[in-house]
């Protein structure tokens, strides 16, 4: 009914709101592939990428159970369904045109398909004026921006309940899949929930983590220990925030090893920039100081205080769902 909903009103000439999905942009294929290549998948390298080839992706994961991983890096290589008048196809579900005609909740786009269908076919009274036409990429654009305002409230407020349940599990342990890599952490969701939570990099243990976004992983410097997009890991819960949704979680699993890894040069105490709590050590300090060459006054100053703690548990990871 969605596609002849808007073959009908293209066979009239009549302006109407699309529900349009583009292709995914070269730069993210690219990215995606380089990821692909790594855990031994391929995607086409040349030509026109659909839906399909996705599918047979995720099939092939799914054989070796490693679909959700797949899956997470699919939904990234994915643009953002939104409401158009300028027809540029639906790429997820593989049509040339689309709209949103009917659904068990009508929707705004519904409206505006049903008065143009009206309007268009002489069946009556409602048909949509030359008025409504006219503003319809205004309108468009209106309601795209409803629709993800409307999402991240929902998301909101289910986080905020999520955190509210665990608050009183804190220090408990649970099973979990890393579904946001970044320079600051690590976001993972809880299996048994949904919950998602931070890992902040600080926290991974005296080994210093490198952030590769084209591989979507973190790497230690001199071990090689991966930590990557899809992997399943075990955590604990250190902190809950039911006000600002936001959880904080310790990773207990050990990376992952890299076989291709290359070591570099050993770090010296001199070099760690990070103590156990993330701190600056007094070597560190001293060195730096010397280097600026005031190192008569370098044991009178004070050092300085705590740094300011980062990867709160109100941070949030950037994967939003997708609609279409």
């Amino acid at each position: 009914a969605n596609v002849a909903a808007a073959e009908e009103l293209e066979r009239h000439r009549r302006v109407q709101i699309y529900r349009v999905h583009d292709t995914p942009s070269e730069d993210k294929l690219d990215s995606i592939r380089e990821y692909l290549a790594e855990l031994d998948y391929s995607l086409l390298k040349s030509g026109a990428v659909r839906p399909s080839h996705f599918n047979q992706l995720l099939k092939i994961a799914e054989d070796r159970d490693q679909k959700e991983m797949i899956s997470d890096v699919v939904l990234r290589a994915q643009s953002q369904a939104v409401y158009s008048t300028e027809n540029l196809g639906h790429f997820g579900l593989n049509l040339p045109r689309y709209s949103h005609f009917t659904s068990p909740i009508r929707r705004y786009a519904d409206l505006t398909i049903h008065r143009a269908l009206v309007a268009a076919c002489i069946l009556g009274e409602g048909g949509q004026s030359a008025e409504e036409a006219a503003q319809l990429p205004k309108i468009a654009e209106a309601i795209s921006d409803l629709e993800r305002r409307a999402i991240a409230v929902e998301r909101e407020a289910t986080d905020r309940y999520l955190a509210g349940y665990l608050e009183e599990r804190i220090g408990e342990e649970f099973n979990g899949r890393i579904r946001g890599v970044t320079r600051f952490g690590l976001f993972v969701m809880l299996d048994d929930s949904g919950a998602d939570g931070f890992v902040p990099m600080r926290t991974l243990g005296p080994e210093r983590y490198d952030f590769i976004e084209e591989r979507h992983a973190v790497v230690g410097q001199q071990l090689g220990g991966v930590y990557r997009l899809g992997q399943k890991v075990r955590v604990a819960l250190v902190e809950a925030a039911p006000i600002s949704g936001g959880l904080r979680f310790e990773m207990l699993s050990d990376p992952i090893e890299d076989p291709d890894f290359k070591p570099g040069p050993r770090r010296t105490r001199a070099d760690r920039t990070f103590g156990k709590k993330g701190r600056k050590t007094k070597t560190d300090r001293g060195a730096r100081t010397t280097k600026s060459g005031n190192t008569k006054n370098a044991a009178k100053k004070k050092p300085p205080g705590k740094a300011k703690k980062r990867g709160k548990a109100n941070a949030k990871p950037n994967a939003k769902p997708r609609r279409n």
